[in-house]
């Protein structure tokens, strides 16, 4: 047991308890623990000193949190092929509205947990974001359609959303604040040159990259797609209207 696998162990726990909901955390947390019963003292004194040095930090707001139990209950449908009974809160329509599924697969992208499942209110496959699940109860309900592998809705996705390269330079100053940050827009690769730093990204949303791009825009430059400086004049004449 060295100390990168206990480093590794103790990260591992931690991230569990800060991305997972109550019962999965539960039960991580009862593993770890049979897990670290049967360790030799001196890997037990090793582990506990590492806890203390390791800390994670919520990114995730409050109200964004998952409900106790959808995460648990989500793997037993998927792993019992049972039918789940949610309320769901549309952000489109802004109205919450009981849902049948038959879920498939998760996923966790931008610090949320998705669910892809067969909606049998809508007759077809859907994408349902966790903490927009106001509840769940698991039906006796099996369900016998055959459904296509998870990875082929993964892949469907990524061809219907194709990701796009992004290329910019910044200042090294500012590419310090971007470390955490980079990684939820597509940070791909960097290269140093001098004071400047120039950054690869994949994105699907260029709205998205450029709106994060403006918070230092001062002290950056886009590279390629140049059409983004376009969206990026936009944004900036449509702040200056209201100021």
């Amino acid at each position: 047991f060295t100390r990168e696998e206990a480093m590794t162990f103790v990260t591992a726990e931690k991230l569990m308890a800060q991305f997972t909901d109550v019962a999965m955390k539960s039960s991580y947390q009862s593993a770890m623990y049979k897990m670290k019963a049967v360790l030799r003292s001196d890997e037990k004194d090793l582990v506990e000193n590492i806890e203390d040095s390791i800390l994670i930090r919520k990114r995730i707001p409050n109200e964004n949190t998952i409900p106790d139990n959808i995460l648990d209950s989500i793997l037993r449908c998927i792993t019992e092929n049972r039918v789940a009974k949610i309320v769901y809160y549309s952000f489109d329509n802004e109205e919450k509205t009981a849902r049948t599924i038959e879920p498939i697969g998760i996923y966790h992208e931008n610090q949320y947990w998705y669910v892809i499942a067969w909606c049998q209110l809508r007759k077809d496959y859907r994408n349902f974001r966790t903490d927009r699940m106001i509840g769940i109860q698991l039906s006796d309900e099996k369900f016998h359609k055959k459904h296509p592998p998870f990875t082929a809705f993964i892949e469907k996705m990524e061809k219907n959303h194709p990701f796009e390269t992004v290329i910019i330079k910044v200042t090294k100053r500012i590419a310090r604040y971007l470390q955490n940050q980079k990684y939820y827009y597509g940070f791909v690769s960097e290269t140093t040159n001098k004071d400047v730093v120039e950054m690869t990204f994949k994105t699907m949303s260029i709205e998205g990259f450029v709106r994060w791009f403006l918070m230092f825009a001062d002290q950056a430059e886009i590279i390629e797609p140049v059409y983004m400086k376009d969206q990026l004049r936009e944004l900036i004449a449509a702040i200056s209207k209201k100021l």
